[in-house]
């Protein structure tokens, strides 16, 4: 096991060799790096760190968390924020130490860290802790997440404004190694100058993965900088002289940056590349993108010899602000022209000028702009190689020859219109299953909500509240827009985790204001959009409601999942109450009715730390299961509606499309039960039935040949693995002595959304970027069929270079579950369009869930059954021993893994070894009890029917015969054969009509009544199902909601176990008095329209058919018609809501088919 664990373990201690690690964990390294290097030069110093979480450094603080021992053995200490303005005071605070008695340590070097909104916010303390300088054996580190393309945040952002305004030296790294380099440098810089060096941590690198090279790193250059004619030493103060405030200000503001740039040159941070001699253009560009410029010229055929042939001289800078004079003015020498390359803003481009103004000869400067004005580096989003190549190639080919460049890059041919063959289906993201927000969110009729930030923001996709704020702004700008608008009162949703950073201030604005709104308080007992962490500085719910009650909030309601979980005298506030969270739009119509400020506190845990927390051991896992019965499912959609949950999908079936519970993702939230529809099931799961088994494996042949390098591009659904796979793969790189590089562009889709990653794995350094370019992708592993159609997944691919394993499975969207007109594409159509776009010849399909449900009894290893194909057909430069190590030290589920890839290379070697799975069962057809089966198979065999009519009536008529009797089997067959002769004598080809009305006109007789939901529930099919899936002895309970129970206004379902059954008999022998007057549910209003239904549709169908004998042109109008009972879904309400839209729209049709006939047949 030792060995096993030692690249792990090397990652933060390896002082020498290759290790394998992300951007977030190097900045745990970095910390121990910094103190072993003081160690080795004999200084006692200790470290500190703070700051707030927040895409893309939402993990740092679990890796911090993770390794406290460590950490903790080397003097390290960390503290989380309440918010990033305190932590930012906090890491100022240990720069004091010096001027304390008593220190401990020689000096403190502190670290703070935060997203680019938490610099906005802690502008005030980063200026009065830079005013006062650093520790001489300290310095500081403020590492900064920033996210240019907005992939986690409200606002896309670039801080290296707003930090050179905090008085600071900015570096940026390109790469994980980097931050290894650079933050040492960083350190260093700090002490040297005595200020806070600003370090800007972009998406991309923060979400890496890399092999790095690394060994101690040699002790710094201090220079030997004089300033104001002195040699160079910092002021350092405890705090502000306020007599004299100005006295440092020429210090800070020039001094300190100064020697920054000193420091700079003398430890050579930043580098001249390219064209060492003559040269008449030079490009600059710092950190990633840096990268990405050079990818760019790769792609544009200018390696490091064509640079020096045509004189493309480059500046690959470390230290954006301020900028080193004399660097740029020895890069500048003998060009004519300087195009820099950066994201957003033209800050260091505007440097440049100010630097070279004075010259007498000088370069030209652009960027933004171009020579002719117009412009060149876009400044919105971020930069890759595809958009610098596009950027640069006219103006480089304009200089040195459009014969000298390779001008067959992808994003350089003319674009083509993108027409979407496959429809509207998109994988956005959306909460994860049984997510509190599913519900929490929902407000009363007429009611408005206002979001925020945290996984609630999802709420602005499916149209459930209104635009965002800051965080902490959340119902503030209500106070200024409520004065002025009818509209009375707002919901605004306020995550937990915001209430305790600053969201509470705005309660106490709104209170001060007297403004009418509902904060609802959403606590969760965990951040989890940045990983299920606890929320610093919270409070409970009681201490909560107390707090809010000490402000002058004017009413205060808790809504709970489980009330029951506070005991008699928990100390609430006065007067609130602790209500269900069935009763939350009662509630909510309560606090909105209450003038003045409310608060509604929403309790419930969140459903995916709920999960781990239930894998760890560390609360009960509930053993009952919900299964829904498809027989009776009628596939409306309610079941969605009420619980917004991913595990309630869809699934088409023989008898239309139904909805099922998946066992995999299901996070038992239960939500689903209160559907409107009596197909629900809970289960007591019994002795589990062995697994099933996965064929016997075998010896494996090795693959006939493996690259030496691939770039591969991975995507896939976010929460399901894709990350993980990509991080195993990287490992397995590292371990096969390969560099590799892989990048996980995430952000949202870790909700449920598409997610992409990418890996480059080759012989040589990690010096480039982890993003694959246009037509870049040698290997396309594709997890999801739709997110793998994304025009910006395809544009990476290329026929002639891409080879592509694909999983066929299924998976909902998001839309799907509430809406059931919403459908993904047919799963042939999306592995077309991915077979366009690379080698068709190598492209490898397989349904992977499937494959995974039927081997291993769920879905979570289906990722590597897809890995496995890709090895074996040869895509990936890795040894499989290598990938079945790095999965070993990945420690999850270990066996069933290594199974599933060994079971995808198999499937590669021998496509028949596994037969493809069988799509889920339909929906049973229970078979009569009377012996009228036979009699009803005959009837149809002695019909003529033929081909897909006759498969559909073989299913129907001897159903409807055991629905009530071989009575209405015999009419039902009558009509659909009359309709089958129309169409023969009219000349349509096939049986359309007659198919359409087969199975519409069944769907209306066999309307599922009490007597037909207890004769399925009685189905042995469901008793197999539930045994195959449960085990023997699982107990089940129907839910259900007896018509009685409605009339004496019990709006919930009541749970029947086995009790129910007599009762289930009774009435399934009761069917024969179905539509008689002895029937004592016939007489309802919601029966009567079902019988009026079935008599009213025939009488279409008679129509119909008339209309046919005009010509077979009007047989697709009349199948549209003829379909339109696959409207009527549901029950109860819900049923008649469907009946009234299905009248609506038949009256639409039937009017324009009446208006369609010829002359002739009026």
């Amino acid at each position: 096991m030792s060995t096993l664990a030692s690249p792990l373990r090397d990652r933060l201690e390896l002082d020498r060799g290759r290790i394998a690690i992300g951007g977030v964990h190097a900045l745990v390294r970095l910390l121990l790096d910094q103190r072993r290097a003081d160690a080795r030069r004999g200084w006692t110093t200790a470290g500190f760190v703070s700051g707030y979480r927040g895409s893309p450094l939402g993990g740092l603080d679990q890796q911090l968390m993770r390794d406290a021992d460590l950490l903790g053995a080397n003097g390290i200490r960390f503290v989380p924020g309440v918010n990033e303005e305190l932590a930012a005071t906090a890491v100022y605070g240990s720069q004091l130490v010096e001027h304390l008695p008593g220190p401990r340590f020689e000096g403190v070097f502190g670290l703070w860290y935060g997203k680019a909104p938490g610099v906005d916010r802690s502008l005030d303390a980063f200026k009065h802790a830079n005013w006062l300088g650093t520790s001489a054996r300290g310095g500081v580190l403020a590492v900064v997440g920033d996210d240019p393309s907005c992939k986690s945040s409200t606002l896309p952002s670039a801080t290296e404004g707003a930090l050179a305004e905090a008085f600071m030296p900015v570096l940026v790294p390109a790469s994980v190694g980097d931050v290894l380099r650079l933050g040492r440098h960083g350190f260093e810089m700090s002490r040297f100058s005595g200020a806070w060096t600003g370090f800007k941590l972009v998406t991309d690198v923060a979400d890496s993965h890399e092999t790095v090279d690394v060994e101690p790193v040699p002790d710094p250059v201090f220079p030997e900088f004089t300033w104001q004619g002195r040699p160079w030493r910092p002021t350092r103060r405890p705090g502000v002289d306020l007599k004299d405030t100005t006295s440092l200000e020429g210090e800070v503001l020039q001094g300190r940056l100064q020697a920054a740039t000193a420091y700079t040159a003398a430890n050579g941070l930043d580098r001249i590349e390219g064209a060492a001699g003559d040269a008449v253009i030079g490009l600059v560009a710092a950190g990633r993108t840096y990268l990405e410029l050079r990818e760019s010229l790769d792609r544009l055929g200018l390696d490091d010899a064509a640079l020096e042939r045509r004189g493309v001289r480059l500046l690959r800078l470390a230290l954006i602000h301020p900028l080193d004079a004399g660097r740029a003015r020895e890069f500048a020498r003998g060009l004519r022209e300087i195009v820099v390359v950066e994201e957003k803003r033209a800050f260091v481009e505007t440097q440049f000028r100010d630097v070279l103004y004075d010259l007498a000869e000088r370069p030209a400067v652009y960027g933004k702009n171009g020579p002719d004005g117009a412009p060149l580096v876009p400044a919105d989003g971020g930069l890759d190689a595809d958009r610098i190549t596009k950027a640069l190639a006219r103006l480089l080919a304009d200089r040195l020859g459009a014969e000298h460049l390779d001008l067959r890059d992808p994003v350089l041919r003319p674009g083509k219109p993108k027409i979407n063959l496959l429809g509207t289906a998109a994988r956005t993201p959306y909460f994860c299953s049984g997510c509190p927000h599913n519900r929490s969110t929902v407000v009363p009729d007429g009611s408005l909500a206002a979001s925020g930030i945290g996984c609630h923001v999802m709420t602005v996709f499916q149209d459930r509240s209104i635009g965002t704020t800051q965080m902490g702004g959340e119902g503030a700008m209500w106070v200024g827009a409520a004065p002025f608008s009818d509209t009375e009162h707002l919901f605004q949703n306020l995550g937990d985790g915001t209430f305790f950073h600053s969201g509470s201030l705005a309660v106490r604005q709104a209170v001060a204001a007297d403004t009418n709104i509902t904060f609802k308080i959403l606590y969760n007992a965990a951040v989890a959009m940045t990983g299920g962490q606890d929320a610093d500085g919270g409070s409970d719910p009681a201490a909560i409601t107390r707090m809010l009650a000490a402000e002058g909030v004017a009413k205060i309601a808790v809504v709970a999942d489980d009330p029951s979980r506070y005991p008699r005298g928990t100390d609430w506030a006065p007067g609130v109450r602790v209500r269900h969270r069935d009763d939350l739009d009662a509630v909510q119509r309560e606090l909105r009715a209450t003038p003045g400020v409310t608060v509604l506190l929403y309790d419930q845990a969140c459903a995916a730390e709920t999960r781990r927390k239930r894998k760890r051991g560390l609360v009960p896992d509930p053993a009952t299961r919900v299964l829904i019965n498809e027989a009776v499912c009628e596939g409306c959609g309610d079941c969605g509606v009420k619980s917004n949950c991913l595990s309630v999908e869809p699934v088409e079936t023989e008898f239309g499309r139904k909805t099922q519970i998946n066992q995999t993702s299901c996070n038992k939230d239960y939500s689903c039960v209160d559907g409107d529809c009596p197909s629900f099931i809970t289960v007591t799961p019994g002795t589990r039935a062995e697994k099933k088994r996965l064929p016997e494996i075998g010896e494996l042949a090795e693959p006939a040949r493996r690259p030496e390098r691939a770039d591969v591009l991975l995507v896939g659904i976010g929460g399901t693995g894709v990350v993980t796979v990509n991080q195993v793969l990287a490992m397995a790189a590292l371990l096969d002595g390969r560099h590799a590089r892989a990048l996980d562009q995430t952000g949202l889709s870790q909700k449920a959304g598409a997610v992409v990653s990418h890996l480059r794995i080759g012989d040589g350094g990690a010096d480039r970027p982890g993003m694959v370019g246009a037509g870049g992708a040698d290997a396309y592993l594709v997890f999801d069929s739709l997110a793998g159609t994304s025009e910006p997944n395809l544009r990476r691919c290329a026929p002639g270079r891409t080879a592509a394993v694909v999983s066929t499975s299924e998976v909902p969207t998001g839309r799907m579950i509430t809406d059931t007109a919403a459908a993904l594409p047919p799963s042939a159509a999306l592995v077309r369009r991915i077979a366009d776009h690379t080698d068709a010849d190598r492209l490898v399909a397989l349904d992977a869930l499937g494959l995974a449900e039927r081997w291993f009894g769920s879905t979570t290893t289906a990722n590597f059954v897809v890995v496995g194909a890709a090895y074996q057909a040869g895509l990936l430069p890795l040894s499989a021993e290598a990938i079945e190590r790095a999965l070993a030290l990945n420690g999850v589920q270990v066996e069933a893994n290594v199974r599933a890839f060994r079971a995808g290379r198999r499937l590669v070697l021998e496509p028949e070894w596994a037969a493809e799975p069988a799509a889920a069962p339909p929906a049973p057809a229970p078979r009569p009890l009377d012996g009228t089966a036979d009699a009803a198979t005959r009837l149809v065999e002695a019909s003529g029917a033929d081909g897909e009519l006759a498969r559909v009536l073989r299913i129907r008529v001897p159903d409807l015969a055991a629905y009530q009797d071989l009575a209405l089997a015999e009419r039902y067959l009558a009509a659909v054969m009359r309709v089958a002769a129309a169409e023969e004598k009219a000349g349509a080809d096939g049986r359309r009509l007659a198919t359409a009305v087969a199975r519409n006109l069944y769907k209306l007789m066999a309307y599922k009544d009490e007597y037909e939901v207890a004769r399925l529930h009685l189905d042995p099919e469901l008793a197999r199902r539930v045994e195959e899936r449960f085990g023997t002895g699982a107990s089940v309970r129907y839910m259900l909601h007896p018509p009685l129970l409605r009339a004496v206004g019990v709006d919930r379902k009541i749970a029947l176990g086995r009790t129910a059954r007599p009762a289930f008999r009774a009435l399934r022998a009761m069917r024969r008095l179905r539509g008689t007057p002895f029937d004592p549910f016939g007489a309802t209003a919601q029966r009567r329209a079902e019988r009026r239904l079935v008599t009213g549709y025939v009488a279409v169908v008679n129509e119909l058919v008339a209309g046919l004998a005009e010509g077979p042109e009007r047989l697709d109008a009349a199948v549209r018609i003829a379909e339109l009972p696959d409207m009527i879904r549901g029950y109860e309400d819900v049923k008649t809501a469907n009946v009234a839209r299905y009248e609506e729209r038949l009256g639409e049709l039937l009017a324009e088919w009446r208006a369609e006939r010829s002359p002739a047949g009026v």
